[in-house]
């Protein structure tokens, strides 16, 4: 089966961005250090699209990311919109993206939006306690976030909201809190960063002089899966977790330290599985024999784990002789089977 949605991103760092965020370089974050013009936009969709092709069962996506888009020059924003308006208007993209700051929404900015068919709007809200903002210099407030979400739902966008854990001052309890206070705004979808130290930032100079302390990857982990439940309850969708590597910082060269894992969504949905597999087991009253997991293909690697981390565990807790995995298409993406001994069958959902 091909492909049927693609996002063509394109990186605008730090434009329009007059704050320099505790965690912040979005040069290395996105491994972008130049200024863009309406001939790159151009450039960088026609590349695109001459790989994708053109065919109109196809969703395609226009994304401006990094930065503060709504924060730039109005002619600016007017110049690079152009460009990717240009081939929504001829039917071939469908959706324009943009990621910018809450406290550069207004109605004005969002008028001017409309006009070039900008549908879908992501603000980096990154936490919704106002002393962790207050921490991580982010400028703006609890407030302002709220605020924006409203405007921007009154104007009929989609809404997408962006939160970090492990800020400085921020702990699970202020995390839960701000995602509970994200649901509330009503997005459409979120995305969960865990903090990482990244090489010419001022949280790098925090952590050489001991003065903050990143999360372990375990820790990461544990507090994106509270999160994860709360946004699943909701019926929000959690479209990320995990920073999007780049070459630096898969090599290891910017990222000095914090919980970084090039499939650390993975691990957050592998554990999720195990607890809820450990608890169906817990509750079995007869020695395991064997263990069949019936499963979509598309759920094997979260069922098994990182590097068989889950199937390891759960053989040893539960002393099983064999653990097999039986693939079935016809099971929904979110459900999985267990099979006792090849008589009892559970079904759990995760999502």
């Amino acid at each position: 089966m091909s492909k049927k949605h693609y996002i063509i991103p394109i990186f605008v760092p730090h434009e329009g961005c007059p704050f320099d965020c505790v965690f912040c370089n979005q040069r290395k974050i996105t491994g972008v250090d130049t200024t863009i013009s309406y001939r790159d936009v151009e450039n960088i969709i026609e590349n695109h699209i001459r790989t994708i092709g053109v065919s109109y069962d196809k969703h395609i996506e226009v994304a401006f990311f990094g930065g503060s888009f709504t924060g730039i020059n109005i002619e600016k924003q007017r110049e690079l919109l152009s460009a990717a308006d240009k081939w929504y208007k001829r039917g071939v993209i469908k959706d324009i993206r943009l990621s910018t700051r809450p406290d550069y929404i207004d109605e004005k900015i969002l008028e001017n939006l409309k006009k070039f068919n900008v549908s879908i709007i992501e603000l980096g809200v990154q936490s919704l306690d106002n002393d962790v903002l207050k921490q991580s210099f982010r400028g703006h407030s609890a407030e302002d976030v709220i605020a924006a979400s409203k405007l921007i739902k009154k104007f009929d966008f989609k809404l997408g909201l962006q939160m970090m854990i492990g800020l400085p001052g921020d702990n699970i309890q202020k995390s839960v809190k701000t995602a509970n206070r994200i649901v509330s705004c009503n997005p459409n979808f979120v995305r969960i960063y865990p903090t990482l130290v990244i090489k010419g930032t001022n949280l790098e100079k925090m952590y050489l002089k001991g003065i903050y302390n990143p999360l372990t990857l375990n820790e990461a982990v544990e507090i994106c899966k509270e999160l994860y439940k709360i946004f699943s309850k909701n019926n929000i969708k959690v479209i990320r977790m995990g920073l999007q590597p780049t070459d630096n910082i898969m090599e290891g060269k910017d990222v000095v330290a914090g919980p970084f894992h090039p499939s650390f969504r993975q691990l957050v949905i592998s554990s999720l599985i195990r607890d809820k597999i450990v608890d169906v087991l817990s509750k079995y009253e007869k020695k395991v024999r064997e263990l069949i997991f019936i499963v979509n293909s598309k759920n094997i690697s979260f069922v098994v784990g990182n590097k068989k981390e889950n199937i390891n565990y759960i053989k040893e807790k539960f002393n099983i002789g064999s653990i097999k995995i039986k693939e079935d298409n016809s099971i929904l993406k979110d459900i999985i089977k267990l099979s006792l001994n090849n008589n009892d069958t559970f079904t759990i959902k995760f999502q």
